[in-house]
């Protein structure tokens, strides 16, 4: 019965906070950019173009462009991708048209262009947070992903937003307006890293599992990033282990979670925060030191 509960307060907790992400991301779109016509990349960006040689709402072009990504979702990366995004998608496009119904807080394209920035970077990070995506161009990406592996994840992102923005000018035959868009997109990049992974620096984490092989092949595919193991012996069973020993940038820790999680969720993890990491990809081993 208190597993139960838990689980249900747990359930609670996570889609009230995709709830408030959902609604900042909606106040963006509809209170800032929309009516401005800054159409800042992803599903929510082609919307506002379409918007503007529609009748469809904005919230609506939303859910219905993500309903095919959803299916190809599903079918490349399996059902426990569903659920979650399934809520936050109808939740941003529903906050979306009921935000709509309000006036526009301002006209001034850069005034607009920073807060919708700040607003949806913030939406974003709370809704990844918690676990869950807003489909769209990170359904994209991964599907890229799979085709392109050699290249970063947020490089995808960025060609993706860059091509929305560059077709939104020749759209609205406005270079003033795409420009503010890809600053808004900037904008939008650094906030939603600063909500989902906090600030600089670095963790050291050490993982022990029976399928160490195939964990430290995807981190080092996935994330780039090197892995060195470590011979240990279990004091109980006296058994040989090879512990993956790993230096992340803060911001790959969720990624490098959940692929631990998706092969082994039995793995032993230990994670600690690593104060100074000097080499290839930190800092110089000449760099000076204050």
């Amino acid at each position: 019965m208190n597993k139960g509960r838990l689980k249900i307060k747990s359930l609670l907790y996570k889609y009230g906070v995709v709830a408030i992400g959902s609604l900042s991301f909606a106040i963006a779109v509809s209170v800032f950019l929309d009516p401005n016509r800054l159409a800042p990349g992803g599903v929510a960006g082609i919307a506002i173009i379409i918007n503007h040689y529609t009748s469809l709402s904005t919230g609506a072009l939303v859910l219905c462009m993500n309903v095919p990504l959803m299916l190809v979702g599903v079918w490349k990366f399996g059902m426990k991708f569903l659920v979650p995004t399934i809520i936050s998608i109808i939740m941003v496009s529903a906050f979306i048209d009921v935000a709509a119904t309000f006036e526009p807080l301002s006209n001034d394209l850069l005034v607009c262009t920073v807060i919708g920035g700040v607003l949806s970077g913030t939406g974003l990070g709370i809704i990844f947070k918690v676990g869950a995506t807003t489909g769209g161009t990170d359904i994209v990406a991964r599907l890229l992903k799979l085709k392109l592996p050699h290249v970063e994840t947020g490089r995808l992102f960025i060609i993706i937003d860059t091509v929305i923005v560059f077709v939104s000018a020749v759209a609205f035959g406005d270079i003033e307006v795409a420009v503010y868009a890809g600053i808004c997109v900037f904008i939008a990049g650094k906030v939603f890293d600063m909500v989902l992974y906090g600030g600089e620096g670095a963790k050291l984490i050490f993982v022990i599992s029976d399928k160490e092989d195939v964990i430290a092949r995807r981190i080092l595919e996935e994330l780039e990033s090197g892995v060195t193991y470590v011979r240990g012996i279990g004091a109980f069973t006296e058994s040989e282990k090879k512990i993956i020993m790993c230096a992340l940038k803060k911001q790959m820790l969720p990624k490098a979670e959940d692929i631990i999680k998706e092969i082994d969720v039995n793995a032993f993890i230990i994670i600690t925060s690593a104060n100074e990491i000097v080499g290839e990809g930190y800092k110089s081993p000449y760099a000076e030191r204050i």
